[in-house]
């Protein structure tokens, strides 16, 4: 029961953190609407993309740690799983 308790928290952080993205990007939204400089707007894109690295980080890291002790390599469907993931995020994170 501890341990769904500790992800119980651990989602609320993840939930919390993309609130905070949301509000980034409607932030940005009014920059681009009130013609804000292109450095400022530019700066703040970073930040959000900064903050979707962070959490994407938190969700995989998340993954890994709840699939992994449930399959391995030996359990084909999670394994393929979470190489599926950690490709996608990888992709992602690449830019592509």
């Amino acid at each position: 029961m501890a341990r769904e308790e500790s992800n119980e928290v651990t989602r609320e952080a993840i939930v919390k953190r993309l609130r905070r993205i949301e509000g980034q990007v409607r932030g940005l939204q009014k920059m681009i609407t009130d013609e804000r400089d292109c450095e400022s707007i530019v700066t703040q894109l970073a930040a959000v993309r900064s903050a979707i690295d962070g959490v994407g980080a938190l969700v995989l890291n998340n993954y890994i740690k709840i699939c992994a002790p449930r399959g391995t390599k030996s359990d084909p469907d999670v394994y393929e799983s979470m190489v599926r993931v950690v490709g996608v995020w990888g992709r992602v994170h690449l830019g592509e």
